[in-house]
């Protein structure tokens, strides 16, 4: 006999549900991907979809574990009618990622991502890219030698500091508009960004830029190399210029000719034209008050544990004695040579008779010999400190785009400063409760698809924060943040939540309701549009 009543949990899934839906990305991997509908009872779009609402439940469980799961949750409302929890297997979803695999996930990606920035409107300039690795448990292909087509799990470079762990690095470039993903690619695990920074730009930039409206390629220093620069030819770039190069340490150590110009209340710059692997470029040095304050404790920590180890060391050479005068000078000198966070003040070469007979020497009675001794005091060099704290406050950011019009110097450090998205996409991706804070699958293979399957699962995070904010704004609306207040401008984090404990009730397999649905609920709902207000009624 059937349970009179049954209670499902829907909780904030079925955002992600419809935004995963709005994007379009289940029908875009069904048209994709051949696949034989008669011999499945979950498509490939479905099974994704399954692994997106998994990793985005924080509830980090493992892949055998997503069946579970589903368990108690409403999956023909989430997933599609005739869609059970059951049919949401191991076995099912295993299958699932070794078919994103022989389709090239990177490849598939592009295209699922390219539709889904043109449904967002999203027309960003600048994409951001930069690479981080993920440790992975188990050995897996890491004593073996590397194929094409599948990544080298092993150790490498760690981003989390465990070098001891083997890994695989992921490359991520997100647009700047949603901070959406726009190009993921999985590398072995001792990948080196200067190399896959120019293979990216070699292999796959010019398909980026074809797919979306890209006039920018933004990257860290890793791309600021003769090779990579020459490859991007006439494309348009951004990035740090290595404080490792002699031009670079002349520019940011060198008092400028002309007072800076002031960009903001952080921030202080001043152009120039380099030329750095026969392409002429503007540099803007800039000069960040944040970065200054928070090199204070580091600078003068550093100056004081140097400035003792000065004064222990004057204080051992005030202890030695000198033959003549003239050793006793050039040896101060040569200290004086090798001083960074001190100066030697009122130092003097000063005599020690002595005398062969004990007690006091009789007047005028001449020493038997004469050695010389140093002395003086150390005091502190505030210049060196202060070009320190200068130096650390420094940096520079570099362009071929030589038209100021076109790519203002606010805009220039804004674009660089925005590299912040791709990095806040890393964070969430090694969230603990997120789908992947590690890595454990079967083979090498799915563990690149399930790198596609992080990606898509922070490219539907990304783009349902995006929505969300811009409709609170378009409709001035707002969502109530974690102090009750009204913001326009709520984390999708937030919003998730916001919507737990919202269940749907069944009552004798008729009748349903969705319960402890509250205004803020329904008002965020109603502006977001009608599949999301159908999901949850």
């Amino acid at each position: 006999m059937a349970e009179a009543y049954q209670s499902q949990t829907l909780d904030h899934l079925g955002l992600v549900a419809s935004m995963f839906d709005e994007l379009g990305l289940g029908e875009g991997l069904d048209e994709q991907i051949p696949q034989d509908r008669e011999q499945r009872k979950v498509s490939v779009g479905q099974a994704v979809k399954a692994l997106v609402l998994n990793g985005l439940g924080f509830v980090n469980q493992r892949l055998y574990l997503v069946p579970r799961f589903f368990e108690n949750k409403p999956t023909e409302r989430l997933m599609g009618p005739g869609v059970e929890p059951a049919h949401l297997n191991d076995d099912t979803l295993g299958r699932a990622l070794d078919t994103l695999y022989a389709h090239d996930v990177t490849a598939l990606y592009a295209v699922l991502s390219a539709q889904a920035a043109k449904r967002l409107g999203l027309e960003g300039r600048f994409g951001q890219l930069d690479s981080t690795s993920f440790h992975v448990d188990g050995d897996y292909n890491s004593a073996e030698e590397p194929q094409a087509r599948v990544i080298h799990i092993t150790r490498g470079y760690s981003r989390d500091h465990r070098p001891d762990l083997n890994q695989v690095v992921l490359n991520l470039m997100t647009e700047h508009q949603a901070g959406l993903p726009l190009f993921m690619q999985p590398l072995n695990g001792n990948s080196e960004d200067k190399a896959q920074f120019k293979q990216v730009v070699e292999a796959h930039l010019e398909q980026l830029c074809q797919a979306s409206p890209l006039e920018y390629l933004v990257a860290d220093s890793a791309l600021y190399t003769q090779a990579t620069l020459q490859s991007l030819g006439e494309r348009k770039w951004i990035t740090r210029v290595p404080a490792t190069l002699k031009e670079a340490q002349r520019v940011l150590t060198s008092t400028p000719s002309e007072p800076m110009n002031v960009l903001d209340e952080d921030y202080r710059y001043q152009e120039r034209v380099s030329t750095y692997a026969d392409i002429e470029q503007r540099w803007l040095l800039v000069e960040s008050t944040p970065a200054r304050q928070r090199a204070l404790k580091t600078v003068n920590r550093q100056v004081l544990k140097e400035s003792g180890k000065e004064a222990q060391d004057f204080q051992r050479l005030c202890q030695q004695t000198f033959a003549c005068s003239s050793d006793a000078q050039q040896a101060l000198e040569q200290f004086q040579a090798t001083l960074k966070f001190t100066t030697v003040e009122e130092g003097a070469v000063e005599a020690l008779p002595a005398y062969d007979k004990p007690g006091r020497p009789a007047t005028g009675q001449p020493p038997t010999t004469v050695r010389f001794r140093l002395r003086g005091a150390l005091a502190s060099a505030p210049q060196t400190r202060e070009a320190l704290l200068t130096r650390k406050s420094r940096f520079i950011v570099a362009t071929n785009e030589l038209d100021a019009h076109q790519l203002p110097p606010a805009e220039l450090l804004t674009a660089y400063k925005q590299q912040s998205q791709v990095e806040r996409g890393f964070r969430f991706m090694k969230d603990p409760l997120f789908l992947a804070s590690s890595l454990f699958l079967k083979s090498p293979q799915r563990i690149m698809a399930l790198m596609m399957v992080m990606t898509l699962s922070l490219l539907v995070y990304a783009a349902l924060e995006y929505r969300m904010r811009q409709a609170l704004t378009q409709h001035q609306q707002t969502f109530p943040d974690q102090k009750g207040q009204p913001t326009s401008k709520p984390t999708a984090r937030w919003v998730f939540q916001c919507f737990v404990g919202i269940h749907v009730l069944i009552v004798q397999q008729s009748q349903t309701y969705v319960l402890n649905l509250h205004d803020h609920h329904r008002g965020l709902l109603a502006i977001l549009g009608p599949p999301y207000e159908t999901l949850y009624s």
